[in-house]
């Protein structure tokens, strides 16, 4: 490197630090998309589950309400706690909570049990989501590899509802509609080991942000 400065040649790219970069895409990408192929491979296992578990079609919509409802008034809460505590650890801490939250719903004996786990799938999920945006905005800083990393993003996302119509039609038909809930601990730990050698350490904020505790109790109800 200080030979090719002294030379007037332009420095060679860290190769270990850009192979880590994608590195990080990667856990980045398998988190959105076990959070998107999770709604819909639900969707397609509802009756399924309704049939095992006995539960009404005016409870069947709880289902889906119970997530919607946790992601959405938790997602700038979990936007702002990512920016106090790190992103690197609120981000294994969503992947951790939906994997345990899904292996809830796919061992769920009643419809209570179902309910609880995908509200915390959504709570889980909403810390994911922003901060897996943060995680990709701060690692790719080149605006060519930065537009390179959000378009697979985008992609997987936008290809993750079409994907879980098969797999969750699959998974329903040949195993268990269980097993729709239980596929996303395998995708939370192989992303979470890539996440745990990839993502480095959020540099420490001084002050450290606060938490607007009455503000987001506002947001979150008013979500």
């Amino acid at each position: 490197m200080k030979a090719a400065l002294q030379s007037g040649a332009p420095p060679r790219p860290d190769d270990g630090a850009s192979a880590r970069r994608w590195w990080v895409l990667g856990a980045v990408v398998l988190a959105q998309l076990m959070v998107v192929l999770d709604g819909t491979v639900v969707n397609i296992a509802l009756p399924s589950a309704q049939t095992d578990l006995g539960f009404s079609d005016d409870d069947r919509q709880w289902i889906i309400t119970g997530y919607s409802l946790a992601f959405g008034s938790l997602l700038l809460l979990g936007g702002r706690v990512s920016d106090m505590i790190g992103r690197k650890r609120v981000f294994l801490a969503g992947l951790v909570g939906f994997a345990a939250a899904s292996a809830l719903g796919g061992a769920a004996d009643g419809f209570g049990v179902l309910v609880t786990a995908r509200v915390l799938q959504g709570a889980a999920g909403a810390l994911l989501a922003p901060t897996a945006l943060a995680v990709l905005a701060t690692t790719f800083t080149a605006p060519k590899e930065r537009a390179r990393a959000f378009g697979v993003f985008s992609a997987a996302a936008g290809a993750g509802s079409a994907i879980g119509v098969l797999i969750g039609g699959f998974l329903t038909e040949s195993l268990n509609w269980r097993w729709t809930l239980c596929i996303n601990v395998f995708i939370a730990v192989v992303a979470a080991a890539a996440a745990t050698v990839s993502i480095g350490r959020t540099p420490r904020q001084n002050p450290r942000p606060a938490l607007d505790i009455p503000g987001a109790v506002l947001v979150s109800t008013a979500a």
